[in-house]
């Protein structure tokens, strides 16, 4: 198996500007995301503090940010990384089916929104899963649940529906779902997750609904739930100067790490830490 330099997950300023200073740096690197980069970053109306663009649309930002990724020949691998692990002198990253791995992981991925739902983080691993496509082996031929944040998350669902007799859909956003028939669609919002006889069940105000599996699907994994042992605040990660943080050769910028949620700010936490990416590899490889 290839292991990368530098694994990257997040394609908003942070993680982009990571990726071009790593690449700069003749670094093996891996840039994970969305291929449309920064949702966020394009809807921007008007952004007025950004060096050298003043008064600039985010749509326009962010079109120039690719023109750069492209100058550098730097792709995007558009996966799903549900876990993180530290294995020593390497990180292995579960990306949808596949394990990748990287010497060094710098993490970008925003701040997640909201709370975790009461009873997602301890059934974590024991009726409830981030990743529809990792775990369809575990849940072939049983009744299951997704509980979805964006209609991004419905070709998992549609994908679950072709090896599973039941799925419930709970759409968590406001526009219709596009779904198989087969699917059951339920708008109601969801309160809690909870154990079982033979697996969960899904609370919302409206009712109580069995699964032997839920299926929690968010744009971004927290980042306690994404790297075991990760040391974080709040919704933040926490890091020194040079983004490191508590695990060595994992890094992480941009609003994952704290306010203020600035793009100029994510952008230059990103250069710091590519630039300490390659510090510590090179540390690595005069031992």
């Amino acid at each position: 198996m290839d292991r990368y330099d530098i694994a990257i997950i997040g394609t908003g300023p942070a993680g982009l500007e990571a990726a071009i200073t790593g690449t700069i740096r003749n670094k093996k690197v891996l840039l994970i995301g969305a291929k449309d980069l920064s949702q966020k970053l394009r809807r921007a109306h008007e952004i007025q503090n950004y060096l050298g663009f003043p008064a600039v649309k985010g749509s326009d930002l962010a079109d120039a940010f690719q023109r750069h990724l492209d100058q550098l020949g730097i792709g995007i691998t558009e996966e799903r990384v549900s876990a993180v692990y530290a294995m020593g002198d390497y990180f292995a990253l579960q990306a949808g089916e596949r394990m990748l791995e990287a010497s060094t992981v710098i993490l970008a991925t925003g701040v997640v929104q909201g709370k975790l739902l009461p009873g997602e983080e301890e059934n974590l691993g024991h009726g409830v899963s981030y990743c529809a496509t990792c775990d369809a082996a575990l849940v072939r031929g049983k009744e299951v649940a997704v509980v979805a944040y964006s209609a991004g998350e419905e070709s998992e669902a549609a994908f679950l529906s072709e090896i599973c007799p039941e799925v419930k859909y709970f759409p968590m956003y406001a526009d219709a779902p596009r779904l198989p028939e087969k699917v059951n669609v339920i708008r109601e919002k969801v309160t809690a997750l909870s154990r079982a006889e033979g697996g969960m069940r899904v609370e919302t105000a409206e009712g109580s609904y069995p699964a032997q599996a839920v299926f929690v699907l968010r744009e971004a994994v927290a980042p306690g739930q994404l790297v075991p042992g990760l040391e974080t605040e709040g919704a933040h990660v926490k890091v020194n100067r040079r983004m490191e943080t508590n695990l060595p050769g994992c890094f992480a910028c941009g609003d994952l790490v704290g306010t203020p949620y600035q793009y100029i700010k994510a952008a230059g936490e990103g250069n710091i830490a590519a630039l300490s990416a390659v510090s510590y590899l090179d540390q690595m490889k005069n031992r």
